[in-house]
């Protein structure tokens, strides 16, 4: 038989070392371990149960919004926190100081009994005339902020039973810019100043005009803020389909409400997983009259009845309910 050990002067060769044990994908399993753990941290945590209301603008149309806060609330569903735009953000903190029954019937008797007058007070020139006057605005604000102290029932932002946020357009750099404490009064204002219709509001050396104009419907806010449950109140219909323009001022107008729908509807398409997006369109198109407040009552009922239809027929998904 042959002498396994090795001659005399030649060291012993070591005993082989143990390979560490490898995993299907031929990684060492504390790579594996390792790697995992990674995996894990970059999961996103599931965002705790957040619902949130998106009052878009809409001018005159704002009646809308309220019939379906009125419905929203007879049906027990109450915002965590809420985001508005321009006539949203008018309606949101009325709703906010008052998120109950009786808050959103007074919202309603106010918007029924609301003239062109009330808003919008004439001057001494009229009709075409008054947007050749040497000055910022065709209108004083005097009556919106009047109607707004009335309505909203609290001094300061923060006072708000339910926290809201609404955003308005900066004149010094052109971006969004939001409003989340302070004096209410004035932060709606400048959300609700429509450009040349309502004079700029400044806050803090910034003057801001409408937040319609850079973000009419800001359901990325909510997103942002960790909404799970997005209700969004239009004045309009989801999809916009705007006639011809006839003179120079439709086609102006057209492309600004055109530009508003496209914004919307990029970010309603790229909905993070674990969002649910309720849309309440609102109807019509917008009026040619941006003083004409006579059909409020019937838009109120409108709204109700549009809530009260997606809600009684919610077998679908919000997106499906959304996408409609």
């Amino acid at each position: 038989m042959t002498d396994p050990s090795p001659p005399d002067g030649v060291p012993a060769p070591a005993p082989p070392t143990p390979s560490a044990p490898v995993g299907a994908a031929g990684a060492p399993a504390r790579w594996r371990a390792r790697i995992g753990r990674r995996r894990r941290r970059r999961r996103p945590e599931p965002r705790a149960p957040m619902t949130a209301f998106v009052l878009a603008g809409g001018g005159s149309r704002g009646a809308v919004q309220v019939g379906m806060l009125c419905e929203l609330v007879d049906r027990g569903i109450r915002a965590d926190r809420v985001f508005g735009a321009s006539v949203g953000a008018v309606n949101g903190a009325a709703y906010c100081g008052d998120p109950t029954p009786e808050g959103t019937k007074r919202l309603a008797d106010i918007w029924r009994d609301l003239t062109g007058d009330d808003v919008f007070p004439r001057g001494r020139a009229h009709g075409p005339w008054t947007f050749f006057q040497q000055r910022a605005s065709a209108h004083t604000n005097t009556g919106l902020r009047r109607i707004i102290e009335e309505g909203i029932g609290f001094h300061l932002l923060e006072e708000a039973q339910v926290p809201i946020e609404v955003v308005t357009t900066s004149l010094t750099d052109g971006r969004e810019r939001w409003i989340t404490a302070g004096p209410a009064a004035d932060a709606v204002l400048a959300s609700a100043a429509i450009p040349a219709i309502f004079p700029p509001v400044e806050i803090d050396g910034d003057l801001l005009v409408d937040g319609g104009v850079v973000n009419n419907v800001p359901i990325s806010r909510a997103i942002a803020a960790g909404a799970t449950r997005i209700y969004v109140l239009l004045c309009g219909p989801l999809h916009f389909h705007p006639p011809p323009p006839r003179r120079p001022a439709e086609a102006v107008l057209t492309a600004f409400f055109v530009a508003i729908h496209a914004r919307f509807t990029r970010e309603l398409a790229l909905l993070p997983p674990g969002v649910e997006v309720v849309v309440f369109s609102g109807g019509g198109e917008p009026g040619s009259d941006y003083r004409d407040f006579s059909s409020s009552a019937e838009l109120i009922e409108q709204g109700r009845s549009e809530v009260a239809s997606v809600l009684d027929h919610s077998g679908d998904t919000p997106f499906e309910l959304a996408a409609r």
